[in-house]
């Protein structure tokens, strides 16, 4: 399991990205051979999906050779973006053909942290600042790829290997799958719905009270486009931010009179940090009694997006105490077990006070494994494959229903 964020919590309305687009994987040990993970490893996209409409696939990121921001062709050639502009500017099509219904495509994928973008009937719109690439952001009603049909995977391909995710940190959409080919032959699949998942996903948060279902976007013909994260249903008003206010208020008043210990590093059990609350704030001390880091007490805009008051830098104590708490108050644990990481499923979601988004992305998963908050990674719940020495990535785009 990485010890890092990998992917991003929340993206802005304006959702520029300086430096790339996931956390990056582990750097190569110090002596470790480079010449195990090629340049460039072959990528097959396979769509399943049963639509008829054209496929968009683009493959956007960070060089980790060179740090410069760009995208990758059909050949895994890297490209660098040009300047942008403010106002924004058009950026180059950097589109793939994509497969045909129960069709194939194997592109290249170089040495990126990036993105693999997938659209359905007709391409997206990115556009460059002098800051660097704009993103899709269709929380913004304004958003020009608020009507299109799409999703994205995040990968890290380096000297150490690959990581390849399905996520659903910012929207579950059109469903689909990743993979990597060992050496050995055989395949790490992740990501695969049940059967009926797609709709079942649907149908169940429309029937969550509270404001949930308005998380759903569609299109004027009906066609069903998205459902929004909870962050973003806050940001845009879509879900009330007092959503979890209940149990945040449930927690803070339990540890006022007792203690939350947090183990945050399954590797190392005898480094633990102790959480008491004083009035707004949760102290965490070290063994020694020691205040090591404090947090405010958080709103359902920063629990849902593991950050502002649950900020968690790539640190060595904040942040994993922080991840902790996140991966807590998302599936409703830190009430059930005041010793955390919680790592049981059995225990997860089981408060009415919850992240319901989170929860039945989670029912709905074939293995049970998602990316539905930044991190779902604690306790390895997250859908991710990795392979130190991949031979081949696959993306499945998977049927709607």
């Amino acid at each position: 399991m990485l010890g890092t964020r990998k992917l991003l919590a929340s993206l802005a309305a304006a959702a520029i990205l300086a430096t790339g687009f996931t956390a990056a994987s582990p750097a190569s040990p110090a002596g470790a051979a480079e010449a195990a993970v090629p340049a460039t490893i072959p990528l097959t996209i396979t769509n399943s999906s049963g639509r008829t409409d054209p496929v968009y696939i683009y493959n956007l990121g960070t060089n980790l050779t060179t740090g410069q921001q760009g995208w990758a062709d059909a050949n895994g050639t890297f490209h660098a973006w040009p300047a942008g502009g403010n106002p924004p500017t058009p950026a180059p099509d950097a589109s793939i053909a994509g497969p045909a219904n129960g069709q194939s495509v194997t592109v290249r994928m170089p040495k990126f942290s990036g993105r693999v973008y997938f659209s359905y009937g007709q391409k997206l719109v990115f556009k460059l600042t002098t800051g660097g690439l704009v993103q899709p952001a269709v929380q913004n009603p304004a958003d020009p790829n608020r009507d299109i049909l799409f999703n994205w995977t995040e990968y890290t391909l380096n000297d150490a290997g690959l990581w390849i995710n399905s996520t659903q940190v910012d929207m579950f959409s059109a469903p689909y799958a990743v993979g990597v080919r060992l050496p050995n032959g055989t395949t790490k699949t992740t990501g695969h719905l049940k059967a009926g998942g797609y709709n079942g996903f649907y149908d169940s948060l429309r029937s969550q009270p509270g404001g949930w279902a308005n998380l759903i976007q569609t299109r004027a013909d009906g066609t069903v486009l998205r459902a929004l994260s909870p962050g973003h249903g806050i940001g845009s008003g879509l879900l009330p931010a007092s959503v979890m206010d209940d149990y945040i208020n449930r927690v803070w008043s339990r540890y006022t009179t007792s203690t939350l210990t947090v183990t945050p590093f399954g590797d190392q059990p005898n480094t633990k940090y102790f959480g008491r609350v004083s009035g707004n704030v949760m102290n965490f001390t070290n063994a020694a009694g020691a205040v090591v880091t404090s947090f405010q007490k958080p709103d359902a805009d920063s629990v849902f997006g593991c950050y502002k008051l649950l900020d968690a830098p790539n640190d060595l104590v904040r942040g994993p105490i922080s991840r902790t708490l996140c991966a807590g108050f998302n599936r409703s644990t830190l009430l059930v077990n005041p010793n955390q990481p919680d790592t049981s499923a059995a225990n997860f979601y089981q408060d009415a006070v919850t992240n319901h988004y989170a929860r039945k992305i989670h029912a709905q998963m074939a293995d049970g494994k998602a990316y539905a908050f930044a991190f779902d990674d604690v306790g390895a719940h997250e859908s991710l494959v990795h392979d130190g020495d991949p031979q081949q990535a696959y993306i499945t785009l998977d049927p709607f229903n």
